[in-house]
Formats: C-alpha cells, structure tokens, sequence
C-alpha cells in the first residue's frame, strides 16, 4: 500500500473529521457536543488546509486536520528532484496572484520561484502549482509544490531543509519564519537573511529534522530572531526552536494585530514592518527576573503602594481579610464546624465581586448534586423548593451555577491527577478558584517519603507551583489531628500546628483561616490564623456570623446584639 505524503508528513488519516476541503471555515468537530442544540451547524471553525490546522472560535481548541505517521530512520535515504523542475518561470496569472500579496516578479526570480504541473494527492490528479525551490549551494534539494486551492506537499523522499538557507551564511543574526510567504515577504522588505520551517508547525510533534540537517548553518549566529505565527501550533514551534538553538540567541517577535509577516506588510505596509521586526525581544531568561521585566509593576506601587486584595463580600470579614490570586489558604477546624461551608461562601462571594469560576476536588461533599444545591441556596439566598423547578429564577440560577462551578469527580483522587484537571479548567473554563477539601483524601502518590514534614512540604511546594503559574486561588480544607479540651471538657480551638505536619502548614501557607462553631450561642467564627502580607490582614482578628439555614449563608453578626438580618451579598 502506498504511503501518502504531504508537506514532509506521513500521513496516516488524510481529513481525519471528513470536513469539506474546499472550504476553509465550518463546524468545528470538537464543539458539538459543547453547544447549544440551535447552534450546533452555525460555522464556528477555520480550516488551515496549508498547515493541516483547524481553530475553533467557539471552544478556542486548535486541533490536526490530518493525523500523521513519524518518519523512522529509514527515510535517510534521500532523493533529489530533477533540477529541470526549476525551469519554468512563472506565468501572468501566478505574477498578479503574488503582486496581490505584496510580492514583486523580481523577488519571485530572485528566490528560484517557479510553476509546474505536478500530482496533488488532496485531489488526486495533476494540478498546475506554485513551486517554491529549496536549494542549497544552487542546488535543487526539495520542492514545495502548492496548488490554486491551497493544497500544498513536498517533494517525496527528498531532504527537508530550510527555505533560502543560502541567504542566512555571513550574516551574524537570521530570521526563522513559518512560510515561504513570509520569507518572500521580509525580502521584498530588504532582509534576505531569512529562512522558513518547510513544513509549518503541528500540534503533535516536535521532530525538527530539517534544523538537525541544517544546524551547521545556525552555529555562531549573535541573534536568531523568530517571527512564526500567533497560534498555538507556532508557538509550540517556538517553543522547540528555542530549546533547540538556545534561548540566550533567540528573539521573538510580535505581530500584534496580525497572523503573520505577509499578513503584516499588507496591512500595515514596509515602513511600519520593518519597525515591527526591529522591536524583536530577547527570550526572558527562565527563573532570572531583572529589573526592566518588572519596572511597570514597580512604577505603580511607588504611585500606589500595596495593591488592595480581594474581598469576599462579609462586610466585618472584609475588615480583617483579604486575599491575592495565585496564592493558597488552608482552611483548618474542628469536624462539623462549618470549614466546607464557609469555603463555599468565600468562592460565591468572588463570583459575585470579581466573575471567579471555582472548580471543587471535595470527595468529603459526595453526592456532587448535594454540593451543587449547597451552592444553588447561596446564589438563590433560598432554599429552592419543587414548585421553583424550571421557573425562571431556577433557569437562571441552574445556568449561573453551570457556568461558573465545576465539579472534580474522579474514582480515585490523587494531588496529581487533581492539579492536571485544574491546569486543564484553566484553558477550557478559565477558573481563578481550585479548592481541595479535605487535603488528607487526596494524597500525593508520587511523594515516597515516610517523613510527615516532609511530605508536607513538598505537598504544598507543588500546591504553589500550580497557583504561581496559572495565576489561582488554592483552597486547602485540612482537619486537625491533634484536639484538646479545656478544663471544662470544651473542645478547644485548633491552629495551623494541629494539622498532621505541624509547622510546615504555618510555615508554607500564604493564609491561614480557623472556622469554629459556638454550638451554645449557635454562632460560627472565623479567625484569621496567619496572612502573607500585613495589608491584606490581621492575624488573630475574628469575625462572627449566624448561620440562616435556609440559603445556606453567613449572615455576620455581632457578639451580643442581635443578627443583623440582611444577605451577605446585598
């Protein structure tokens, strides 16, 4: 059976979702499913035949038109293309096509551009094509052949290497693009040093056998600057380029507004597209922070000072704690004191200040339907009741709770397999809040430790790490093991050193928040334990509340008057 090849890939499912190939938008095979049923054939996706790429506009996913095979060693046996393929100039109609995009008939004739008939396997049967030349010391290495319906391929079997490579020796920088257009389009802007990818970028690999074939030609380069395209295949590209050539040597440049460089010089014309390139940046060095990476933020706390932090909506909670994002609370009581309930509050209350989407890992609030009811209540500020079912009021609070809280339910929960789906409810949902609850029923497998302390810290280590970089707020629902009684047989107060691993909570924790129910005077307390930063708190400060058991809500009072009957959101 012969193997199909297009643009240096094998392929092995050729339009593996059976979309039309002449088209280049329509439904997005992701999304279906995602949508409401009215809106399921309405065109949300746009389809990239050149890069083999589809982008929905609806779910944001970039996903393969194709999927592909990898080449194994046995394809080093390269074949060459007759050079007699070059021979042909290109006709009228291809010159106007390309005076369209900004490409002068001199720049065609100067970067061995040609037409030619050639097989296209998209439509099975010969088509006239563009032919973009890849040589090397003037000779012919490989062909990229590209047809009036943008269906493109390489020549079979030949080495893949960098378009215009001859033009990068001698120089001290070049420029690395995604596309010959792009590399047409810096030389009609006067750089010649230029060279693109030959095959554009994917999803799924980072096989860059063209850069291990032409290596020798980056070596001593000052500056390698990458002008690739603003989508997540192009960036994943950069990505690799920059591991591969070194990030010290790399710059990267922004397109702003536009896809690409061709799509930049037609818009914004040579003037302002030679600018564009001059502003390419150096790759910021990793865990290395100077001064000018950090300037804006510094200018606006000498103007302003501490930023304010983040309010739950309890009026007297509010006065003794706030928060910043990519930070984590533990949360610590006694059992039943309300520490789940209290954690729902404060993550309803971001909702309703700031539009916070929460994601819960609770295997503790089992049933999930329980827990989304908990939720409903306090959105409501009411216990819904059967005749509210398929009301608006119930319509429109389902869909809110829909929207903005998702629920974490896995046979088996682990500290891993908890932050990969919360990474992943970042990009799909866009949450700002992850809580854990309880911490000790969703344990940290890769952690072999017999150390508590230990585990502890590296527990919370890898809670940080995950808050820092998707910008979260981490709640940790964590018991005391170590409860004591008063004289009287009272159960005291825990603290953050009551918690199996003792002092590694206080130490780690950015905050700390004691919820204690007083079940004499019926009253819930919550106590600032610890804050990371003075103007966000007060250590030791408590606010009081009475629980109103029909919304489910704190209702803040003050000790010895009465309840001061409003909702806290009101």
């Amino acid at each position: 059976m012969q193997t199909t090849e297009i643009n240096g890939f094998l392929i092995d499912n050729f339009n593996q979702y059976s979309l039309d190939t002449k088209a280049t938008q329509g439904i997005c095979p992701w999304s279906d499913e995602h949508r409401k049923p009215e809106n399921r054939k309405k065109k949300c996706s746009s389809y990239d035949w050149e890069r083999g790429l589809g982008t929905c506009h609806n779910c944001n996913k970039t996903y393969q038109l194709h999927t592909y095979k990898r080449k194994g060693d046995s394809e080093k046996n390269y074949i060459r293309p007759d050079s007699l393929e070059t021979n042909k100039p290109v006709g009228s109609k291809i010159i106007d096509w390309f005076k369209s995009r900004g490409i002068s008939q001199k720049t065609l004739k100067d970067l061995n551009v040609s037409e030619g008939s050639e097989y296209m396997p998209q439509t099975n049967k010969k088509e006239n094509a563009i032919k973009f030349n890849y040589m090397i010391g003037g000779e012919l290495i490989n062909i990229k052949y590209r047809d009036g319906r943008k269906n493109f391929k390489l020549y079979k079997g030949a080495e893949k290497i960098f378009y215009n490579i001859d033009n990068i020796v001698g120089y001290n920088d070049c420029y690395i693009v995604e596309g010959e257009m792009d590399v047409l389009s810096f030389y009609e802007a006067g750089i010649p040093n230029v060279v693109s990818v030959p095959n554009g970028a994917t999803l799924n690999s980072n096989n860059l056998d063209y850069l291990d074939n032409c290596i020798d030609y980056f070596d001593n380069k000052e500056k390698i600057i990458l002008a690739v395209d603003n989508d997540e295949a192009g960036q994943a590209l950069q990505q690799e380029l920059i591991r591969r050539l070194g990030a010290e040597v790399c710059y990267i440049i922004d397109f702003e507004d536009c896809k690409d460089a061709n799509e930049y010089l037609l818009k914004h014309g040579k003037e302002n597209f030679l600018s564009c390139i001059s502003k390419g940046k150096p790759v910021p060095l990793e865990n290395v922070t100077t001064f000018k990476d950090i300037e804006t933020e510094i200018t606006d706390f000498v103007q302003h000072g501490f930023k304010p932090g983040y309010q739950v909506g309890l009026k007297n909670f509010d006065k003794i704690f706030s928060t910043y994002t990519g930070q984590f609370i533990t949360v610590t009581g006694i059992p039943s004191s309300g520490k789940s309930d209290f954690v729902d509050q404060m993550v309803v209350g971001y909702n309703v200040n700031y539009k916070w989407k929460t994601a819960f890992a609770s295997p503790e609030n089992a049933p999930t339907y329980l827990h989304a009811h908990k939720l409903m209540r306090k959105v409501w500020q009411d216990m819904p009741t059967p005749g509210d079912i398929n009301t608006t009021q119930w319509n429109k609070v389902a869909e809110h709770i829909n929207d903005n809280f998702f629920f974490i339910d896995m046979e088996r929960y682990t500290l891993e397999s908890v932050l990969k789906k919360g990474a992943e409810l970042v990009k799909r949902k866009g949450i700002k809040c992850l809580v854990i609850d309880p911490f000790n029923k969703i344990r940290d497998v890769d952690c072999k430790t017999e150390d508590v302390n230990r585990y502890t810290m590296e527990y919370l280590t890898k809670i940080e790490v995950f808050a820092k970089k998707f910008d979260v707020l981490v709640f940790i629902v964590a018991h005391p093991t170590k409860m004591y009684r008063d004289k009287d047989g009272k159960l005291e107060e825990p603290n953050m050193y009551n918690i199996k691993g003792g002092g590694e909570w206080y130490d780690a924790s950015y905050h700390g928040i004691l919820v204690h129910r007083n079940y004499e005077e019926k009253t819930v307390k919550a106590k600032v334990l610890k804050v990371k930063f003075q103007n966000l708190g007060e250590n030791g400060a408590e606010a009081h509340f009475k629980w109103e058991p029909k919304s489910g809500c704190f209702i803040p009072h003050e000790i010895n008057k009465d309840v001061i009957d409003i909702m806290p959101w009101d």
